[in-house]
């Protein structure tokens, strides 16, 4: 019994640093894969404004989103073609990178005033 939940704690901690990702290899994969072409230069001014902004977004919603777009038109996808183009060649890595690197960045988002 010991031994397992020695095991488990190992599991838990090697899990938790896998999803904190690294924000220098995500802000290099971002330029890589040309991100801000379609979402701007800071992630907070797309071309179109139907894309969304991605700055400061929360880095768990960006992988999730991530991977629905990678997933495709299936169970728990999203269909978006230029999406789904840009994710194919991503690892899960990659992706929790991407999510760390654009969630780090200051949001262009507030709170509407009365």
């Amino acid at each position: 019994m010991k031994k397992l939940i020695t095991l488990l704690a190992c599991g838990v901690v090697s899990i938790n640093a896998f999803a904190a990702g690294s924000i220098a290899s995500g802000e290099a994969l971002a330029k890589k894969y040309s991100c801000a072409a379609c979402h701007g230069a800071d992630y907070n001014k797309p071309i179109d404004p139907s894309y969304p902004k991605l700055a400061g977004q929360y880095a768990d919603y960006l992988a999730h989103a991530l991977v629905a777009y990678k997933r495709g038109d299936g169970p728990y996808g999203r269909n978006n073609a230029i999406m789904g183009g840009q994710v194919k060649p991503l690892s899960d890595k990659d992706i929790v990178d991407i999510a760390a690197y654009l969630g780090s960045l200051p949001a262009g988002m507030t709170v509407g005033r009365r």
